[in-house]
């Protein structure tokens, strides 16, 4: 299996889960941005995974890797809102060449594929609207991040169509859990707290995420992966609807400080009021369940790997606190 993004914060998560288990072999492909990171990867057995460093822009190593797969999943891209707003073009160049290139490859060596997406490209919801995204919503995305991932979704689609291409496409609520990096809003909340200072909460904090813990989705591509029908799209989620306020609350509280020992930070740019995803599909077709069906529960596990892996994430977190000061956030 070749995973591309697999050093990144949810693609390494699936190479864990992947080898843990399954029997396959794992290449990851990852060009180790300031999102990639090798030690994600640490204590994974040496005969299971190979590690490449390189750039699924690069059409010529993509495709002496795809010949030598079975089967690739494509967790590489550009992911960051608030860096899409800042600088759209590598957005572009990974999300939109990088994954015409893949598709290409593939469809050269006749591999299966499988494509991961966000319900970021659906746009968002009324916080009092009772609907959820489905297969069938229409896209409306509302940022570089989230149209150029809309874009990468209808190639997938188009390949499929065009080329007979053996793809399927998964779009994915809000994902948290080990190894993500401090830029997210998660993992900045929390270690915003153990070091001692306090969380930042944009605008009200109103704003709706469906959550779903990395390892989940993990499980849910996997089953993808195994049952899913070519040509199709599944929606993974895990019914964890929380506003951004709940959720810095929670994490608060969870660690032993005040629910309000936090402060409010100008708003992002056309920032998203609502993601509610219905997995229903996935879960009545395919038979998969989510295994932290508990918020609480699946955050405790995440900030007691934070707490235990300062190592991993303090080298990181200097810089990222030093650009949003720059930005007023």
């Amino acid at each position: 299996m070749l995973i591309t993004g697999g050093a990144g914060f949810i693609g390494s998560n699936f190479v864990h889960h992947v080898i843990e288990h399954t029997d396959h072999h794992v290449t990851v492909l990852d060009k180790l941005t300031y999102a990639g990171n090798l030690a994600s990867l640490d204590g994974l057995p040496d005969d299971r995974l190979t590690f490449v460093k390189g750039d699924i822009c690069d059409a010529t190593l993509v495709d002496e890797l795809v010949a030598g797969a079975d089967a690739v999943v494509h967790y590489a891209a550009e992911s960051h809102n608030d860096n899409s707003l800042d600088d759209p073009r590598p957005f572009l160049d990974t999300n939109i060449i990088g994954t015409y290139t893949l598709l290409e490859a593939v469809r050269r060596h006749t591999k299966r594929f499988h494509h991961i997406s966000t319900d970021e490209v659906y746009g968002d919801l009324e916080l009092d609207d009772p609907n959820r995204f489905t297969e069938a919503t229409p896209y409306n995305p509302s940022s570089p991040y989230s149209s150029t991932k809309a874009g990468s979704d209808l190639l997938v689609r188009a390949w499929v169509r065009s080329f007979g291409v053996k793809a399927t496409i998964s779009n994915c609520s809000n994902n948290y859990g080990p190894y993500q990096h401090v830029e997210k809003f998660i993992p900045r909340q929390i270690t915003n707290v153990l070091r001692g200072e306090r969380p930042k909460l944009y605008g009200a904090g109103l704003n709706v995420r469906d959550w779903i813990h990395a390892d989940d989705h993990s499980s849910a591509v996997l089953t993808i992966l195994e049952k899913g029908v070519i040509g199709e799209t599944y929606l993974i989620g895990a019914d964890g609807e929380k506003n951004n306020k709940e959720v810095v609350e929670l994490i608060l509280t969870q660690l032993g400080q005040p629910a309000d020992a936090y402060d409010h930070v100008t708003d992002r740019p056309g920032h998203d009021l609502r993601y509610a995803i219905d997995s229903s599909k996935l879960r009545d077709e395919l038979g998969w369940q989510p295994r932290y069906t508990d918020f609480s529960a699946g955050l405790a596990a995440t900030i007691d790997w934070y707490r235990d892996n300062e190592a991993w994430w303090a080298p990181q977190k200097d810089a990222t606190e030093a650009r949003y000061a720059a930005q007023g956030q």
